[in-house]
């Protein structure tokens, strides 16, 4: 990614840039009833499925924005339309400041909002600001293989033993270009079977998306990519759109307007996890960066677009970035947002790595979240090589895999409640710090407390608890079931264990198996629930 050499001039000339970055703000959607009224209109049927799953109602920041704004605002002497956000009812657009400052004359403009902060009257913070890559950066250093370590600190491999690989979830990726995805050999068995969905590149205003830039690549093989006995991503079976957000050419706002608007296709199409490996701070206009008093959880725009999709029932996941031994050490945008999952590194020892960026929020909150393996992570590159590299743009694809096949084996959960058991199982939750905020996830020990609380739904009439276990497992179900009965059979298919008339949570004694993975089957009149025990 493109570097900034840390002795640029910091102040800069208004009259450097003829051309200014704004976002204009409408009063109204006047037309939205007709949306909310007829849903499908605006949404897919999963869209509405995941709020209906969730107890969330639709509101007017579902519906489109009003298009007779957008064509005049389209139409307006030197300004030229860069994205839109239905979300925040406004449009990216770029001109000079006299006729940005000429919008103000529509009757449906609230207001603008220049992305050059002294333009907008507001006190000049006089931080000093160090341009950052705004993209994590990778440094390449060159059946599980060599990824072991970075499913397994997390006892991830505990659910993918369990055949909980993200199957039926859908994972949005917001990045850079996705280089060779669809040529590359870790990536076959994602066609193969049907796992890629699509995705658009809201740079070039296309659908090519397997162009542009490899990060993306590296960051989608961390979930699922697929080698034998050299890499395994982290949810396998989960489905995948891929978007392009990130323009690596240039170093501008539009990018977190781009990346809203990617959120808000990614809620329209009923995605479960948006993943993005992307941060900003500072720009190649100075007068557009952020300095850390900005960071405070819905000031910035891509950060209200985090908000915004964990309010449709989204978990949002974002790496913190690498900028920990900088001389802005902090989590960026956006990281910093109230709602994101942020994702800082650690080496495949569990220690801190000290490029990955630190908390506190300006306002006090933790960030990083949780950690995961960044450093040294083991992933597959464009030429389906694999190889390893160093960036929280590892550690946060690698969660958010996790987080897909943890959902996937508790779909009653909501989002909100999925966020908290990860940080609650997590190896500092009790004392959370600014370099490792709530710490390591512990998956195994999040599904048992999942399991505390669960009660089977209409789709999953029986819940097998504790799995792993060491002696004794229980089955939970409602009272609508009677005559439950349970089958255990070893590796060969013989059957090692039968008990019938199982009552809801009884103790079924294990004590007599060996250590190893059999499989179950649990049977009553009319449900069943098949499935792996793995015994320790």
């Amino acid at each position: 990614m493109k570097r900034f050499l840390l002795f640029l001039i910091f102040l800069t000339s208004l009259t450097t840039f003829s051309q200014e970055e704004a976002w204009v703000y409408f009063n109204d959607k006047p037309n939205s009833q007709i949306f909310l009224d007829n849903p499908l209109t605006m949404l897919t049927q999963r869209a509405l499925d995941r709020r209906t799953n969730q107890g969330i109602a639709l509101n007017v920041n579902d519906t489109p924005i009003h298009q007779p704004y957008i064509d005049q605002i389209t139409a307006a002497n030197g300004i030229v339309v860069k994205a839109k956000s239905k979300w925040l009812n406004c449009l990216h657009i770029r001109g000079s400041i006299a006729n940005i400052q000429a919008l103000t004359s529509f009757s449906f403009v609230n207001h603008i909002h220049f992305a050059n902060n002294a333009l907008n009257l507001k006190t000049s913070n006089s931080t000093q600001i160090i341009p950052v890559n705004k993209q994590m950066e990778t440094q390449i250093v060159f059946p599980y293989g060599n990824s072991t370590n970075q499913i397994q600190m997390l006892n991830g491999h505990l659910l993918h033993q369990q055949n909980f690989t993200g199957a039926g979830k859908i994972i949005a990726v917001l990045d850079s270009g996705f280089i060779n995805v669809n040529t590359a050999q870790p990536f076959q068995r994602l066609f193969d079977n049907n796992l890629i969905l699509g995705g658009y590149n809201f740079v070039s205003k296309n659908n090519n998306i397997y162009a542009l830039h490899n990060h993306g690549t590296l960051v989608l093989s961390c979930m699922g990519g697929y080698k034998a006995n050299e890499l395994v991503g982290s949810a396998p079976d989960a489905q995948y759109y891929l978007f392009i957000t990130e323009d690596v050419t240039s170093e501008n706002p539009v990018e977190e307007s781009n990346w809203v608007e990617a959120a808000e296709e990614a809620d329209r199409l009923g995605v479960d996890i948006i993943t993005s490996s992307l941060g900003y701070f500072g720009y190649d206009n100075p007068n557009y960066s952020h300095t850390y008093s900005d960071m405070t959880g819905n000031t910035n725009f891509a950060s209200q677009g985090v908000n915004i999709a964990f309010s449709k029932g989204i978990v949002v996941v974002i790496s913190a970035g690498n900028n920990g031994a900088t001389g802005e050490p902090h989590v960026g945008v956006p990281a910093e947002a109230t709602n994101a999952l942020a994702i800082g590194a650690v080496n495949p020892t569990e220690v801190y790595a000290n490029f990955s960026s630190i908390g506190p929020s300006f306002d006090g909150r933790i960030k990083p979240d949780v950690m995961a393996q960044g450093q040294d992570a083991v992933l597959s590159n464009t030429d389906g090589a694999i190889i390893t590299a160093s960036g929280t743009s590892f550690s946060g694809p690698i969660m958010a895999g996790m987080i897909a096949s943890f959902w996937q084996a508790f779909p009653s959960l909501t989002n909100q409640q999925v966020v908290n058991l990860v940080k609650q199982s997590s190896d500092r939750f009790s004392n959370p710090t600014n370099q490792y905020g709530y710490g390591i996830p512990d998956f195994q020990l999040a599904s048992n407390n999942a399991l505390l609380n669960v009660t089977p739904s209409e789709k999953q009439h029986f819940v097998l608890y504790p799995n792993p276990t060491t002696d004794i497992i229980k089955i939970k179900f409602s009272t609508d079931f009677v005559d439950v009965k349970m089958m255990i059979f070893n590796s060969l298919g013989q059957m090692v264990l039968e008990k019938s008339n199982v009552q809801s949570d009884e103790n079924i004694n294990l004590e007599n198996l060996n250590s190893g993975i059999y499989f179950y089957k649990i049977a009553s009149a009319n449900a069943t629930l098949t499935g792996k025990i793995i015994k320790k």
